[in-house]
């Protein structure tokens, strides 16, 4: 772990000092340049991750894909959502509209006496190793993303900026981020909120989100892949989560079998551990792989109208703004 970390802030320090700080000088921006170093951590991981999906995911989806690429202009789309969210643009935006009023209340909840809670004090000594402590917070916030994921859906305001995710329906290694900002928004808001509450250091942070992008980005692949009866159970795998974005299967809500009252929507909302599906009993286990995207793309209403979810990037951004004010 040690080796890793020293590896990883050398490579910080040289981008930093060769590309950042350059910029940053001839910008006129000198006074940012603790943040920029920090920024440059978040540059320096999305690009690994790139190098990753580039040299190891795309080659599976050639030599093992689910269905045949038809649609390579959505595809582009999502390749700029990737790179607008790997490459810290997002991150950017975060920091100038959104990151100086969580400093200033959490600034302010410390000087009224709110105490910071630590999940490492829970196992004393064991959690002193760094691997130990970056699982734990690891099995925490995948729980926490299951819930808010769980929230996306059941939601229906939620649900109208979500549903952009779902609209895909040629399904790649570049559809992890397509995402609406505000749906983005709301989720990052809810797990630096989290992060504060707990404790949890940047450095582990950083890990925490590059390790959640990375599986994401595989389990959105078009490969035709599964982990096997006991691995399928271990970890998401690409065949696990495409059950969610399944046509009327994976996202939209359905009766409790003997229980027609009560409903539930979707199933496999897992981020990385399938335990929690198992344990909440949303996990769908089924061999196989449906076409993907939402039923009101391909079923007519009543008035005969099929949604269109956009084409580029803007238009499905406003699109989710007309949805969610009850328009489109």
């Amino acid at each position: 772990m040690d080796a890793l970390v020293n590896l990883f802030e050398s490579a910080r320090q040289w981008l930093f000092e060769t590309v950042v700080q350059p910029l940053l000088f001839g910008a006129g921006l000198g006074q940012f340049l603790e943040d920029g170093y920090t920024a440059t951590g978040w540059l320096l991981v999305g690009l690994i991750q790139l190098s990753v999906m580039l040299l190891l995911i795309v080659p599976l989806q050639r030599w093992r894909p689910v269905e045949a690429v038809t649609d390579r202009r959505a595809i582009r789309v999502d390749i700029v959502y990737t790179l607008v969210h790997r490459l810290g643009l997002f991150r950017v935006a975060l920091f100038f509209a959104v990151d100086p009023l969580w400093d200033g209340l959490f600034g302010t909840l410390r000087v009224w006496g709110l105490p910071t809670f630590h999940i490492d004090d829970l196992w004393p000594g064991v959690t002193d190793k760094a691997w130990v402590s970056l699982l734990l917070y690891l099995l925490v916030f995948d729980l926490v993303d299951y819930w808010i994921h769980r929230g996306q859906h059941h939601f229906r305001w939620w649900w109208k900026l979500h549903s952009l995710h779902h609209s895909q329906r040629q399904m790649t290694v570049w559809s992890d981020n397509r995402n609406h900002l505000l749906d983005d928004l709301l989720r990052d808001s809810i797990i630096v909120l989290v992060a504060q509450i707990i404790g949890l250091a940047p450095g582990q942070f950083v890990a925490i989100v590059a390790i959640t992008q990375l599986s994401e980005s595989l389990q959105h692949a078009n490969v035709r892949l599964w982990f096997g009866r006991i691995g399928e159970r271990l970890w998401i795998s690409p065949r696990f989560h495409r059950r969610h974005h399944t046509i009327g299967i994976g996202h939209e809500a359905a009766p409790v079998a003997g229980k027609a009252a009560r409903r539930r929507g979707g199933n496999n909302f897992g981020v990385l551990l399938p335990w929690w599906d198992m344990l909440f009993g949303t996990a769908n286990f089924e061999l196989r792989y449906d076409p993907t995207g939402v039923r009101d793309q391909v079923e007519p209403d009543r008035q005969g109208r099929l949604r269109d979810y956009g084409q580029g990037f803007w238009s499905q951004q406003w699109r989710g703004i007309q949805r969610l004010m009850g328009r489109a």
